[in-house]
């Protein structure tokens, strides 16, 4: 059947340039070492800042020194999930291991919920209770705390802010910027007026800032766990546009579009070509516009034929980007 010969020869085609396509983003090397810089100095720091909330009694360093070990490990996963990613993709993983960076980012969110829990815990039990405070350590230790999250937030600044793993760890460490200008304010405070319970309040006020921050992170690694298609290209969309821009198409149906990790986008969906269009070419539009409108560049295309032909649904599948033009 010169159809399915089509299709064969098609997908072959495709499976030409699988060695060539490489389903991790090209920065992930340049990532992985601002990643690993960023994990050295956190870890580094977070002993300097629990002998110093223990040293001066704050909650505010305590709980900035709790963020700095999230901080710590969740670098150490994002460092992980880089050098993961990057793993050939194997008969049992088809894929690779690029999702693992998505749990990762998943993984971050939750320690930072749990975080803003531990801190609204003990910010309750110091208001009932509060604890002296002694500003001159506590205010030397944030100080310095502030500059190293300032380094930090820069190294990472510089990486890919589309990933989950480098948005997750950028956004613990402006939860620990934020805890650390905290704890500023509070050692000032105190030393100027006595006053301890600015301590507790100031650790809630920045535990709440870290959580409007990370519900977001929350929300995108569960979307895309969950298959989730990407915002500007959903099924409807899609046939929407397919229909309004590729000649020769009659229906556009089964479209499905989910994202594997962060921005990569795949889809699947049936075309109906018209009775006299061609459809290798077809699919070539096709395959076009899903690159060019959404960023689609794997998906796989089934032809619907006509019924009058009498032949059975088959496939012709792309997993690369656009077509040749010529």
């Amino acid at each position: 059947m010169p159809h399915d010969h089509a299709a064969h020869a098609h997908g072959h085609e495709g499976h030409g340039h699988d060695h060539d396509h490489d389903h991790a983003p090209p920065v992930t090397a340049g990532n992985e070492r601002k990643v690993l810089l960023a994990f050295l100095l956190t870890f580094a720091f977070m002993g300097v800042e629990v002998a110093g909330g223990l040293l001066s009694g704050s909650l505010a360093l305590i709980a900035d020194a709790g963020h700095m070990l999230t901080d710590a490990a969740a670098l150490a996963l994002a460092y992980g999930a880089f050098r993961a990613g990057r793993r050939p993709a194997d008969p049992r993983r088809t894929f690779g291991y690029l999702r693992f960076e998505v749990v990762a980012g998943l993984a971050n969110a939750a320690a930072l919920l749990a975080l803003v829990g531990w801190i609204a815990w003990e910010a309750f039990h110091r208001l009932r209770d509060p604890q002296p405070v002694l500003a001159g350590p506590m205010l030397a230790v944030a100080v310095a705390g502030l500059l190293v999250n300032l380094v930090v937030l820069r190294i990472l600044s510089q990486g890919d802010s589309e990933h989950v793993n480098i948005r997750g760890a950028a956004l613990h460490v402006m939860g620990d910027l934020l805890g650390s200008v905290g704890a500023i304010v509070a050692a000032v405070v105190i030393h100027y007026t006595g006053w301890a319970p600015i301590d507790p309040l100031l650790s809630v006020l920045v535990s709440l800032l870290i959580l409007r921050s990370a519900w977001p992170l929350l929300r995108k690694s569960l979307h895309i766990l969950l298959e989730g298609a990407p915002d500007d290209a959903s099924p409807d969309a899609i046939e929407h546009h397919l229909l309004a821009t590729v000649p020769g198409l009659v229906a556009v149906s089964h479209v499905h579009v989910w994202l594997i990790t962060s921005g990569q986008a795949l889809a699947t969906l049936h075309v109906k070509p018209a009775p006299h269009a061609d459809p290798r070419t077809l699919v070539r539009r096709v395959e076009h516009e899903l690159v060019e409108r959404f960023g689609i560049g794997h998906a796989t295309v089934a032809i619907d034929w006509n019924e009058d032909e009498g032949d059975p649904a088959c496939s012709l599948s792309a997993a690369h980007g656009p077509p040749d033009r010529g």
